[in-house]
């Protein structure tokens, strides 16, 4: 079977893709995606972000819901790109979050995604973000496609 391999999306691009859209839209670019097994993508972090002034102003730092997000973001490319799932709303079922450096303005997260399975619209997988190649992020997410799973309730009467 051939796989597909998308490169080299802006913002842009990725908003064809998820719903996530400015404020929340968490991540700058992506490098490089295999449809239905890894994607690749960066954000770069500027003063300018919205939260860096509230978290905190003497020692701006990037919130960790927020973290968690980007690194979410890059792991919806790995299914959203499959043509059927273009577009369509995510919701998280779970996911767990591991913090191991505190990211600061002007910093590159560089983020890795890897989709452990796909099926009747939920993906488990995990994503690592690395700044200056150093893991300073971590996370395992179990997503959903709503749209999708309500095929899968039972019918009632």
């Amino acid at each position: 079977m051939e796989q597909t391999i998308l490169t080299n999306l802006d913002v842009v691009e990725i908003q064809k893709y998820q719903q996530n859209r400015y404020p929340c839209l968490f991540v700058d670019y992506i490098d490089e995606v295999i449809v239905g097994k890894s994607a690749k993508g960066h954000k770069c972090l500027s003063y300018n972000e919205w939260y860096f002034p509230c978290h905190f102003a003497d020692e701006p730092n990037v919130p960790g819901f927020i973290q968690a997000e980007m690194l979410c973001q890059v792991f919806l490319m790995t299914f959203l790109t499959f043509p059927e799932n273009k577009g369509k709303k995510t919701a998280a079922l779970d996911y767990h979050v591991k913090y191991k450096k505190k990211l600061v303005p002007g910093m590159r997260v560089d983020i890795e995604a890897n989709l452990k399975s796909y099926r009747r619209g939920i993906a488990i997988g995990y994503c690592v973000g690395y700044v200056d190649n150093e893991v300073a992020v971590s996370a395992d997410f179990l997503i959903g496609i709503p749209d999708i799973l309500n095929e899968f309730k039972p019918k009632t009467k």
